[in-house]
C-alpha cells in the first residue's frame, strides 16, 4: 500500500471512530478515545506531505540504483511502520468497539502510545527536511556552521523519547526481535535500580536483572525510566550493562548454543618490539613498537578460535602465550589428527562502542565463522575507554595485526589471504588499522568486512542519526557518551555541588585539562611513528626519544593540566582542523602545493581546543543554571532557528527528564582520520584494500556506511554495500535469535569468503 492510500485509509477510519465515540456520552474513556482518533487524523494528515517530500528526494542520496538505502528512506520506513500499526489498530477498534469483549482501557493505552510516537516521528520528518534543504545532493552529514549543528542537536535532544521505549518498543523491527528488546529493556531498567544502589554495578547477578515486576507490567513506567537512564547515567553504567553477557551463567548458555570448536584459547602477547618487512622492498624492515599511549607498554590479549586443531596451534611457543581461563581455555573433541595450516586468517575486532565487551561476548558467532570458513580467527581484546581512550585501542589492534602476520604459522595459517572483520566500533578499527598499516608500509590486509561500522565519530547531524530518538539500542546521548569516552573526554557524572562550585567555564577548563593531558600522553609515540615513516628519524633516535618521553611524562601531565585550569577564558584557542568538512576532503588531493607531508592531517600536534560540557537546553553563552531550567523547551520561545522548521500549531512532545548533559567536543581528536575514517583525505583512502560493508536500514549509523562507501566508490576503490532490512544495530550478537538475524550473519560470512577466495578473473577472449 502506497503512503497516500495508507494515510487516506487511516484518516477515514479515525474519523469514523471519532464520530462513534463522540456519540457515546460524556464519559471520560469515550472522550479520550475520541480525542486520540482526532489526534491520529491530525498527525497523519500533517505527516504525509513531509514524508512524500523526503521520499521524492531520497534517491539522490543512495549509493547506486541497486542499493536504495539512506537515512531519509529509513525515516520514511519507520514512519510507515507506525502508520501501519495505527491503521491495523483503527480497523480492529472499528470492528470490535460494540463487543462486550472489547478491552477499552488496553486499546486506549496502545492508541495513545502510538499517537505520541507518530507525533515525534512527524517532528523528525521536519528535522530531516531541514537537513535536506541544507545538505548538497549525495551528502548525508550536515556540513554547515558548527554553531548551527549544536543548535540542531540542542533542539533535537529535548524531544520526548519515552513513548518509543514502552508499548511501542521496537515497532520498526522484525516481530521476532521485539520480545528480545522487551526483555532487554526490562533488564536495563532493573539494572539501573541496582546500579543506583551500587554505582560500580558489582554484585548484580543475571537473576536480579529481571526481578522488577512493575516494569514488566507497566510499559509507560518502563518507558519513562528507560528515558531517565539514557539521559542521566554515565558511560560506566553502559559499560557495566553491556558486559552482562560475560557473566559466567549467560556466557555458558551462549556457548552451549553455539558451534563446538577444537580450539578457543586466550593468548597474552608480550609488549616487545619486532621487525616487519616493507611491502615495497622486503629487504627493508620497520620496527613495530608495543602500544604506549596513556598506560605505557602492557600485554595485549587475543583469542584464537579454530574449528580444527591445525599445525602450529599446539606448539610449545604458542602454549607459552596461553592465558588460563579455567576449563574453557581448550575445548577438546576427538580428532584423528592435526589438520594442515589453513591458507586463510581472519583478524577480528569486536564492537561495544569502544567502551565495553570483549572477544568472549562475540565468541558464539565467531565459532560459527571458524566452522563455515575453515579459517582460524584471531579476535583482539583491545583496551577500552574511558580508562584507555584513543589511540590506545588502535595501537593495540595494529600491534596485534602485525604480530598475527609475523606469527601466522603459530595460529594455524599460512597467511596467504588475510581478512579484517569487525562490527560497529570494530568496523571502525578495521579501517583505521588498514590505514595505519599502509602508513607504515607493511602488508595491508587482502580485504575488510565491516558490519554496521562507525566511520564518523562526531556529533554530526544526519537523517539516519535522527533515528537515535527511536532506537532503544543506540540512543543519541549514549552514542555521544561513548564517543566522548573514546576521544579522551571525561564522561563521569559529577555531583551538583561540584558543578555549582566549578560553574560553566570551570567545567570547560577542567575538561580541557583532562583532554590535553590524554592528548599529551599519546602524542610522543604517535609522532615518533609518523616521523619514522617519513624517513626523518632513525630507529636509534626514536628509541632515545621514547625513553626521554617516559622520563618526562608525569611532570608534563601536571604542568599541562595546571596550565589549562589556570588559562583565562579568552585564551582558549581553536584547532586548525575545525573548519574541515567532507567537501574539503573531497577536494584535497595528494598533490597539494602547500608541501604538507602526506600524513600531516593525522600527525598535526594537538593544539588547544574548545571542549565543553554542553547543556543542550542552553543557548550559547554563559547562562546561570537557575535560568537554564526556566528556559524550557518551548519552540515558540526559541526564536528563528531549527524549531522554526515546524509548521504553525505543531508542537512535538518534550522530555520531562530535565536537562540532558551530553558532551559535544570540537577537538582535533574527533576529526583525526584514524578516529573518523570518513574524514580521511583521498590519498589515505586509496590505500585501503577491497571493502565489504553490511549495514542495517534502521540503524542510526546507516549514513556512516553509505557515505564511506560513496567516498570509496568516488575514488575508484573496490567496495560493496549491502543493507539488511528490519534489523537493529548489533545483529551479529543476535545471530541465533531468529531467521532474519541468521540470514544477515550469513551475508557477513559470504562477504568474508569473497575476501578469502576472490572470484577468478575472466579468461581472456581467444584471438580471432
Amino acid at each position: 500500500m502506497d503512503l497516500r492510500t495508507m494515510t487516506q485509509s487511516l484518516v477515514t477510519l479515525a474519523e469514523d471512530n471519532m464520530a462513534f465515540f463522540s456519540s457515546q456520552g460524556p464519559g471520560e474513556t469515550a472522550r479520550r478515545l475520541s480525542d486520540v482518533f482526532a489526534g491520529v487524523r491530525e498527525q497523519a494528515l500533517g505527516l504525509e506531505p513531509a514524508l512524500g517530500r523526503l521520499l521524492g528526494m531520497a534517491h539522490l542520496f543512495d549509493l547506486d540504483a541497486e542499493t536504495p538505502a539512506n537515512g531519509y528512506r529509513s525515516l520514511v520506513h519507520t514512519a510507515r511502520c507506525c502508520l501501519a500499526h495505527l491503521l491495523h489498530k483503527s480497523r480492529y477498534v472499528a470492528s470490535n468497539r460494540r463487543s462486550i469483549f472489547f478491552r477499552t482501557s488496553h486499546n486506549l493505552a496502545e492508541l495513545e502510545a502510538y499517537l505520541a510516537a507518530l507525533t515525534q516521528l512527524r517532528a523528525l520528518a521536519y528535522y530531516a527536511q531541514r537537513l535536506l534543504a541544507t545538505n548538497q545532493p549525495g551528502g548525508l552529514f550536515f556540513e554547515g556552521d558548527e554553531g548551527l549543528t549544536a543548535d540542531f542537536l540542542r533542539e533535537y535532544v529535548t524531544l520526548h523519547k519515552g513513548c518509543f521505549y514502552g508499548r511501542c518498543l521496537g515497532f520498526q523491527f522484525t516481530p521476532a526481535i521485539r520480545p528480545f528488546l522487551q526483555t532487554i529493556s526490562i533488564g536495563l531498567v532493573s539494572f539501573g535500580e541496582h546500579y543506583k544502589r551500587n554505582e560500580t554495578g558489582l554484585g548484580v547477578t543475571a537473576s536480579s536483572l529481571f526481578t522488577s515486576g512493575r516494569f514488566a507490567i507497566d510499559p509507560e513506567l518502563r518507558g519513562a525510566e528507560f528515558e531517565r537512564i539514557i539521559q542521566n547515567l554515565d558511560v560506566h553504567f553502559w559499560k557495566a550493562f553491556w558486559n552482562i553477557t560475560e557473566i559466567e551463567v549467560l556466557s555458558s548458555l551462549a556457548n552451549m548454543a553455539s558451534a563446538t570448536v577444537r580450539v578457543s584459547r586466550l593468548l597474552s602477547l608480550p609488549p616487545e618490539a619486532f621487525e616487519m618487512p616493507l611491502t615495497a622492498d622486503p629487504t627493508l624492515t620497520v620496527t613495530i613498537s608495543p602500544p604506549l599511549a596513556h598506560t605505557g607498554p602492557g600485554p595485549i590479549f587475543v583469542r584464537l578460535i579454530s574449528y580444527d586443531l591445525r599445525e602450529g596451534q599446539d606448539s610449545e611457543e604458542l602454549s607459552s602465550l596461553v592465558k588460563s581461563e579455567g576449563q574453557r581455555s581448550l575445548e577438546l573433541r576427538p580428532r584423528p589428527q592435526q589438520a594442515p595450516r589453513s591458507r586463510f586468517l581472519i583478524v577480528h575486532f569486536h564492537g561495544g562502542g569502544f567502551v565495553a565487551q570483549t572477544s568472549k561476548s562475540h565468541e558464539p558467532y565467531l565459532k560459527s565463522w571458524a566452522h563455515e570458513l575453515g579459517a582460524p580467527i584471531l579476535s583482539i581484546d583491545y583496551s577500552l575507554a574511558p580508562e584507555a581512550p584513543f589511540p590506545r585501542a588502535l595501537e593495540e589492534c595494529f600491534f596485534a595485526y602485525c604480530w598475527a602476520i609475523k606469527h601466522c604459522a603459530l595460529l594455524g595459517s599460512t597467511g596467504e589471504r588475510i581478512c579484517l572483520a569487525g562490527d560497529s566500533a570494530g568496523g571502525n578499527l578495521c579501517f583505521t588499522v588498514s590505514l595505519r598499516a599502509a602508513a607504515y608500509g607493511v602488508r595491508v590486509p587482502d580485504g575488510i568486512m565491516a558490519a554496521y561500522p562507525a566511520t564518523m565519530l562526531q556529533s554530526a547531524a544526519s537523517p539516519s542519526r535522527l533515528l537515535s530518538l527511536v532506537d532503544p539500542l543506540l540512543p543519541l546521548s549514549v552514542l555521544s557518551k561513548c564517543v566522548s569516552a573514546y576521544a579522551g573526554a571525561e564522561t563521569e557524572d559529577h555531583s551538583d555541588s561540584d558543578e555549582k562550585a566549578l560553574g560553566v567555564m570551570g567545567l570547560v577548563r577542567r575538561d580541557t585539562a583532562l583532554l590535553l593531558r590524554d592528548l599529551r600522553l599519546g602524542a610522543s609515540s604517535w609522532l615518533n611513528s609518523f616521523l619514522e615513516l617519513s624517513g626523518r628519524k632513525s630507529q636509534k633516535t626514536e628509541l632515545i626519544a621514547e625513553e626521554e618521553t617516559e622520563a618526562r611524562r608525569e611532570p608534563m601531565r601536571r604542568s599541562v593540566s595546571e596550565a589549562a585550569l589556570a588559562q583565562p577564558e579568552g585564551l582558549l584557542g581553536t584547532d586548525s582542523l575545525k573548519s574541515l568538512t567532507l567537501k574539503d576532503l573531497n577536494l584535497r588531493s595528494s598533490s597539494e602545493k602547500s608541501g604538507i607531508p602526506e600524513m600531516s592531517l593525522s600527525t598535526e600536534t594537538p593544539g588547544p581546543s574548545t571542549p565543553s560540557d554542553v547543556n543542550f537546553l542552553l543557548r550559547p553563552g554563559d547562562v546561570p543554571e537557575e535560568a537554564e531550567t526556566k528556559d524550557e523547551l518551548s519552540t515558540k520561545d526559541r526564536g528563528p532557528g531549527v524549531g522554526a522548521a515546524f509548521p504553525e500549531g505543531f508542537h512535538p512532545r518534550r522530555s520531562s527528564q530535565g536537562a540532558t548533559r551530553m558532551p559535544l567536543y570540537s577537538s582535533p581528536i574527533a576529526k583525526n582520520p584514524f578516529m573518523s575514517p570518513l574524514l580521511a583525505p583521498d590519498n589515505m583512502l586509496k590505500s585501503l584494500p577491497p571493502v565489504h560493508i553490511v549495514a542495517c536500514a534502521l540503524d542510526p549509523m546507516l549514513d556512516d556506511s553509505v557515505m564511506f562507501a560513496r567516498r570509496l566508490r568516488g575514488l575508484g576503490q573496490p567496495v560493496t554495500l549491502r543493507v539488511v532490512e528490519d534489523l537493529p544495530h548489533g545483529f551479529l550478537t543476535l545471530a541465533a535469535l531468529c531467521r532474519e538475524t541468521r540470514q544477515a550473519a550469513e551475508l557477513c560470512v559470504e562477504r568474508i569468503r569473497l575476501v578469502l577466495t576472490p572470484p577468478a578473473a575472466p579468461a581472456p577472449a581467444p584471438p580471432l
